[in-house]
């Protein structure tokens, strides 16, 4: 969406001039996230299908593994109000997902206030950037990740011979917050530019210490996933690849004084 406002000299705002863009940002990018909503709620079905799909998958093949122990695809709500709840919890996240350019768009147009001239063009290539990394990286999780995680998880609650039974909410709620995470663990590519651009880091210090970086990613994949190893891997091996594209781009980026094509 064009601006047609003027730019405001951004090297000479005062304290209540930058507040004053702060709400303005803010303000549109709430609009952005009620128009998105008004796209997912009536979508809502659909995307908890989505959801669910890999428990429901999971729990399929289990179910027809061992036909004798009375495993059901299904989830449990246990409130009248829980599927209400929940179905508009996970419309409001989606709308946020689906408002995520536009919102971070007025959020590099705020932070671009505090850039020279010559560097604000570099919010332009970091907003689409953040965004699809943040989306790919969410749906890493739901259809990648997802599956051996939760085949993992009900298959340690049989062995150890309990009755699993799963909430909806609960359910949701693992699932939105893992997404979240592998989105921002897919941002890394982005915080290496930005960080080496800043002065903060060097292309020099990222490779010495390459090996202390990928210890890191190990000890986060083990943090933040099952303990199967399958799925620390499935969150190891990307982070270690997103790790290696930042150091390349701030490479070219920063390093080398190669600006991005107008």
């Amino acid at each position: 969406m064009a601006e047609t406002a003027p730019d405001i000299d951004d090297t000479r705002m005062t304290l209540s001039e930058h507040l004053e863009e702060l709400r303005k940002r803010l303000f549109r990018a709430l609009l952005g996230l009620v128009a998105a909503m008004c796209i997912t709620v009536p979508c809502g079905k659909y995307i908890l299908d989505a959801l669910k799909s890999p428990y429901v998958n999971v729990m399929t093949r289990m179910a027809e593994k061992y036909p004798n122990e009375g495993l059901e695809p299904t989830l449990a709500v246990l409130t009248l109000t829980g599927g209400f709840i929940v179905f508009f919890r996970v419309s409001l996240v989606a709308g946020l997902i689906l408002a995520s350019p536009w919102v971070f768009y007025q959020l590099w147009k705020f932070i671009a206030a505090g850039l020279f001239p010559n560097e604000k063009k570099y919010v332009h290539y970091a907003v689409p950037f953040s965004t699809g990394l943040f989306i790919i990286g969410a749906m890493f999780f739901l259809i990648i990740v997802s599956n051996p995680m939760f085949t993992f998880f009900i298959g340690f609650s049989r062995w150890l011979g309990l009755k699993q039974v799963i909430t909806f909410d609960k359910y949701v709620s693992l699932v939105t917050r893992m997404m979240l995470v592998f989105g921002v663990g897919f941002q890394t590519p982005l915080a290496v530019l930005l960080l080496t651009k800043m002065g903060l880091l060097s292309v020099k210090t990222l490779n010495r210490y390459r090996k202390h970086v990928i210890v890191g990613i190990l000890i986060l994949a083990a943090l933040f996933t099952s303990p199967s190893p399958v799925d620390q891997i499935l969150l190891a091996l990307p982070m270690w690849l997103l790790y290696e594209l930042g150091v390349l781009l701030a490479y070219l980026l920063v390093e080398r004084k190669i600006e991005p094509v107008e």
